[in-house]
Parts: C-alpha cells; sequence; structure tokens
C-alpha cells in the first residue's frame, strides 16, 4: 500500500511540477514578448501636439505664455531648422538661443495693423517626455483685429497640433492651429 501511496504522489509531484513549468513559460513568454514590444515601438508617441496656455495679466499689461512640447519632437523641429544638427534638450543645456530662434520663427502675435508684437524669451524646463517653453509678450490694445501664429513643428510633421488656450479679460477661448490653419483671428 506505502508503495502505491508512494507512486500516486509521485505522479502528483510530477503533474504539479509539469504545473509550475508552464507556468513559468507563460511568465518568461510574456516578459519577452513585453519586451519585444516595449523596445520595438518606434514611436513615444502617436500623435503630435502642443498646447499652450496664454494668459493676460493686466498688472503688467502682458500675455504670459508656457507651450507644452513633446521633447523629442522639438528636438527634430530644431534640427530640421538647424541643417540635420542633432540636439538633446535638458535641463541647463546650450540650446535656448536655438528654441527662442525657432518659437520667434513660429509663434508670432500681430495686431490689427499687422505689426508683430515683441516677444521676450524667459526660458525652457524640460520634464520626462515634454518641454514647457516660456515667454512673455506686452500687450496694451485690444484683440479686435489681431492674429495668431502657432505653426510649431508643422513643418515637420503632418498631422501637427498646437491647441492654444487663450484668457484674456474675462474671455476665455481655444483654438486649433493645424496644416492650412496656422493663422488664426483672435
Amino acid at each position: 500500500m506505502d508503495k502505491g501511496k508512494r507512486e500516486e504522489g509521485g505522479w502528483e509531484n510530477f503533474y504539479l511540477m509539469a504545473q509550475k513549468k508552464a507556468r513559468f513559460g507563460l511568465v518568461l513568454s510574456s516578459i519577452l514578448l513585453s519586451s519585444l514590444l516595449f523596445f520595438s515601438a518606434s514611436p513615444k508617441h502617436e500623435y503630435h501636439v502642443s498646447v499652450t496656455q496664454m494668459q493676460y495679466n493686466p498688472a503688467i499689461k502682458t500675455f504670459e505664455i508656457s507651450i507644452r512640447i513633446f521633447t523629442d519632437d522639438l528636438e527634430k523641429g530644431l534640427a530640421a531648422d538647424n541643417g540635420n544638427k542633432r540636439f538633446l534638450i535638458k535641463n541647463n543645456d546650450q540650446n535656448d538661443p536655438f528654441i527662442e530662434r525657432y518659437i520667434r520663427k513660429n509663434f508670432l502675435l500681430t495686431d490689427h495693423l499687422k505689426k508683430v508684437a515683441a516677444l521676450r524669451y524667459i526660458g525652457k524646463e524640460q520634464e520626462e517626455d515634454a518641454t514647457w517653453v516660456y515667454l512673455e509678450i506686452p500687450f496694451q490694445t485690444t484683440l479686435d483685429g489681431c492674429k495668431l501664429q502657432n505653426s510649431i513643428l508643422s513643418e515637420a510633421f503632418e498631422d501637427q497640433v498646437n491647441m492654444t488656450n487663450l484668457k484674456y479679460t474675462s474671455d476665455k477661448k481655444t483654438f486649433l492651429f493645424k496644416k492650412g490653419q496656422l493663422v488664426q483671428s483672435l
């Protein structure tokens, strides 16, 4: 009897070991598949978008502006704008002059006389996958007849969308800038 129980226990042990090996194989396969998918995914994101917050400060008569851009997209846009020079954006890097020139070329506020408003580049801040660009535009008139151009990265990506949230006095508006619609009346 003892021998039969031992043989039965032997099959149970064999069966349990087989189950453990199967589970281990499944876990290992899952890890390998996940790793393959993670490392083979070429783009970090599937869409190209920037988000701009543009808020008027009446005390100093200035628009305070922050623009959030995917860092890898901005690096590509800067490269295209600078003879395919390679850019790596980080805090405390030497890229501010390049970013400032690029933003000045692609983010323009014009008044009713089509005069481009002065733009003050404050700086940038890189965090995780995005870079924040900070600007100020002195503004002492009304929005009547004013236009905004936000063509950031539109030359680099066909599907680029630049969302701009504008708060002027008590008015709040959102504008979407994309190919064919890079300048809008405010």
